[in-house]
């Protein structure tokens, strides 16, 4: 089921630690990908898209010449010309960031292309510019080298790990200054509601805070008391 523009909305207004919490609930331990960051700069809005999935292994030397870029079916190129706008390409490269998973070229096409943010758990290369591209990314590290040197591209759109969380395609992305988590897609709808519900008791509670009130029975909720009031701050909040 394709991701709705309602849901996209949604998504983009809440944190990936809120959707944490959601999943949580649920019994969902391993969605955030681990050792990412983002490499766009801060204030950027979160990044939400369906993943399209390249998968990498090691590479072998006989096979993984500069020849390989004239096929058009080699999987990373094919997959920068084919990623549809708005998904999120995900890149497995094995948590391994000695050589780039893409460069500031590459990038600089999904970009264009209305493609919604990209993602590794290795490196980039031209990581300056890429960050300057307004584009989501999110990588472990810069690396120069290129993927050859150590990645082999074997795969297209097929369920991946990346950064020791499962990917499949169409699973929906969301990344923010905490990293990317994966939201399975068939529970987007229903996270992006919960997670709207929570964001706004958050902010609530926020507000109490930095005004002085303790957390005891105000986060979580444990006191009714707190929750007539949210209720009271909601409808003065157009929340």
């Amino acid at each position: 089921m394709a991701l709705s523009d309602a849901t996209r909305a949604k998504l983009k207004r809440v944190s990936t630690a809120t959707l944490a919490t959601a999943l949580f609930k649920r019994g969902f331990r391993q969605q955030m990908i681990q050792d990412v960051r983002p490499l766009h700069a801060p204030g950027t809005e979160s990044m939400v898209g369906e993943a399209f999935t390249v998968r990498y292994i090691p590479a072998r030397e006989d096979l993984n010449t500069l020849e390989v870029f004239k096929d058009p079916e080699h999987p990373q190129r094919k997959a920068v010309e084919t990623c549809p706008p708005g998904h999120v390409l995900v890149l497995d490269s094995r948590k391994d960031a000695r050589a780039a998973s893409a460069g500031g070229i590459l990038v600089a096409r999904l970009h264009a292309r209305g493609v919604a943010g990209v993602v590794t758990d290795g490196g980039f290369r031209d990581s300056l510019e890429i960050a300057t591209l307004g584009i989501p990314a999110f990588h472990n590290r810069p690396s120069a080298p290129t993927n050859l040197t150590l990645n082999h591209a074997i795969a297209l759109n097929e369920p991946i790990a990346c950064g020791d969380a499962p990917v499949f395609p169409g699973d929906v992305l969301v990344g923010d200054g905490d990293g990317v988590i994966v939201l399975p897609a068939h529970l987007a709808d229903e996270l992006a509601d919960e997670a709207t519900e929570m964001t706004a008791y958050e902010d609530f509670v926020t507000e109490r805070v930095k005004a002085g009130h303790p957390i005891r029975g105000l986060y979580p909720a444990t006191d009714p008391k707190n929750l007539e009031i949210f209720a009271e701050w909601r409808k003065a909040n157009n929340r």
